[in-house]
C-alpha cells in the first residue's frame, strides 16, 4: 500500500548514517540530558525522535527513549518490561507490526546511527 505510513506534512529526511552507537550512549539520549537528545531504536537501527514530545520525559512513549525498543514495539507494548532488543520470538502477526514501525519511523526520524553490536537487525 503506498502512502500506507505517509506523515500528514512532508518531512525532509536526512541520509540515513551508519556511524555506531554503543548501549550507553544510547541510554544517556532519553531526553533528559542537558543536550535533550532523545532516540529511538528499531531493529538495531537509531532514530532521532528529539522533538516529539511522546518520547521526552513524562510522554506516553518515554519508555522506549535511550533503549532498542524493538521487541515492544512488536507487541505494541509500554510496558518497560517489554523493551528489549531480541525481537526473534515474536509471532509472525507481531514480526509484521515490528517492520510497520519500523517503516513509520523511517519516514518521519533520521536515522543518526546503528546500535553498536547489533544483532537485531
Amino acid at each position: 500500500m503506498s502512502g500506507k505510513f505517509e506523515p500528514k506534512t512532508p518531512v525532509n529526511l536526512a541520509p540515513p548514517k551508519s556511524d555506531p552507537i554503543s548501549t550507553e550512549e544510547l541510554a544517556k539520549c532519553d531526553g533528559s540530558g542537558a543536550d535533550g537528545k532523545c532516540y529511538v531504536a528499531i531493529k538495531g537501527k537509531v532514530f532521532d525522535v528529539t522533538g516529539n514530545k511522546s518520547y521526552l520525559p513524562g510522554g506516553s512513549y518515554h519508555v522506549f527513549a535511550g533503549h532498542d525498543a524493538s521487541r515492544a514495539l512488536g507487541m505494541t507494548s509500554t510496558k518497560a518490561e517489554d523493551v528489549n532488543p531480541d525481537w526473534s520470538t515474536l509471532s509472525d502477526k507481531e514480526k509484521g507490526t515490528l517492520e510497520d514501525w519500523l517503516t513509520f519511523f523511517s519516514k518521519r526520524y533520521n536515522v543518526v546511527g546503528v546500535v553498536e553490536g547489533a544483532t537485531n537487525q
